[in-house]
């Protein structure tokens, strides 16, 4: 069957997803795919290039969120105009699934994050984290003190609509039947399950979904190529923290410290938020990159990660454990280094030790980090015995991810094909 894709989004996200389509694909005009500006309304404090979570300062996180709240007015113009036979939303936009009803439109969620997330969540959801008759049944899926209190997590019991967890949860609830999931059997499966339990839904994994390199990466690789080609296999750590989380200076100076004291090779990338004018030099301790010069390379913005992630010499990945990042190492099995930041990031982390593919960095009760736990982490998963292990789970679990994914992708667009005949 031929179909004809609606992509809606802000115009600062369609630029770039134009740019990747046109790179992979020069005559991507001649694609089903027709991309859709959906406009937000004016804030003084968020112009139009601040309309996407990427490199997002994280101030205005909140304010972007009330933005897709306060757009939703312009919602039934565009379902009318298009006559879409089937909506596809994601957690920003709870109102979706509402207003498609009300026109005769299945709308499904489609959760981008670890389902592992949503079941905690959604288990406190529905039962309240008090309760002692309804414990969470995943005892390695936990949250510490610490980070119940920096994630705020509390205006879910209340069901306070501004919150950005009770969104994501409603969003959920509200899609039709079915909910698509950027994970696979083989990562989660217990937690599909459960989540499809509790929630009385049919959730449908349809990933792990890797982002590919595309044409044009390799004018930024030749040099980190050719680095990377003189170092022994497995001997590098690969350090980045996404594209919507940063390090504030102190942070900065203090995993630099970490990675000059685990002596281990390095390649990291630092990102600065929109409109922060600063250098990697003014950040790092002084006299960081000339003694590290020759064991690291420090990038700043971007970098091609799949193919960093892909070479031989690369023996560990220091994430925030995002879930893109996590799904993008697993894919490669590479062993991860856990440094949760926030938000579905802690319990992610959890997620990595279940699954023996990497080991999360020991915190203070206060959540600080301790440099000789970083160091201890690095060597860990690097150089002493423990590497064989972790590297072989993590290769294990890559092979069945390849093998079992395209098939699980095909079986989802299969259901999805039902709800359109």
């Amino acid at each position: 069957m031929n179909f004809h894709i609606y992509f809606l989004s802000t115009p600062i996200i369609l630029k770039s997803i134009k740019e990747t389509l046109y790179k992979k694909n020069s005559s991507y005009n001649n694609l089903s795919i027709q991309l859709v500006e959906f406009h937000l309304p004016y804030l003084h404090e968020l112009p139009p290039h601040y309309h996407t979570t990427k490199d997002l300062p994280p101030h205005l996180h909140s304010t972007l969120i009330q933005a897709f709240q306060k757009a939703s007015s312009k919602f039934p113009s565009i379902i009318e105009t298009l006559k879409p036979n089937l909506i596809i939303y994601d957690g920003f936009q709870p109102w979706v699934a509402t207003m498609a009803s009300s026109c005769n439109i299945h709308a499904i969620m489609f959760y981008v994050s670890s389902t592992s997330n949503l079941a905690y969540f959604y288990h406190q959801f529905l039962y309240g984290s008090s309760s002692l008759t309804s414990l969470f049944p995943f005892s390695s899926i936990y949250l510490h003190d610490y980070e119940i209190k920096k994630l705020d997590i509390q205006p879910i019991k209340p069901r306070d609509e501004k919150a950005f967890g009770y969104m994501i949860l409603k969003s959920f609830e509200q899609s039709h039947n079915i909910v698509l999931l950027n994970t696979c059997r083989e990562i989660e499966g217990k937690y599909i399950d459960y989540v499809s339990t509790i929630g009385k839904k049919e959730l449908i994994p349809i990933g792990p979904l890797i982002c590919e390199a595309i044409i044009g990466e390799e004018e930024d690789w030749g040099t980190i190529q050719s680095w990377l080609d003189k170092k022994d296999q497995l001997s590098c750590v690969y350090v980045s923290f996404g594209s919507e989380s940063f390090l504030s200076k102190q942070e900065i100076e203090e995993l630099a410290k970490w990675l000059e004291l685990s002596k281990v090779n390095f390649i990291w990338t630092i990102k600065f938020p929109k409109g922060v004018k600063t250098t990697i030099e003014e950040m790092v301790p002084q006299g960081f990159l000339e003694s590290t010069k020759g064991k690291g390379m420090v990038i700043e913005g971007w970098a091609p990660q799949s193919l960093i992630l892909n070479h031989l010499s690369i023996g560990g990945f220091i994430t925030h454990c995002g879930w893109n990042l996590i799904l993008e190492s697993m894919s490669f099995g590479i062993p991860i280094i856990a440094m949760p930041i926030n938000h579905d990031q802690p319990l992610n982390s959890r997620l990595v030790e279940e699954l023996g593919i990497g080991v999360e960095i020991l915190r203070g009760e206060n959540g600080k980090i301790m440099k000789e736990e970083v160091a201890k982490g690095i060597r860990k998963v690097v150089e002493e015995k423990t590497r064989k292990q972790v590297s072989l789970k993590a290769i294990q679990l890559s092979e069945k991810i390849k093998l079992k994914g395209e098939k699980a992708t095909d079986e989802g667009v299969k259901k999805l094909l039902k709800l359109l005949c």
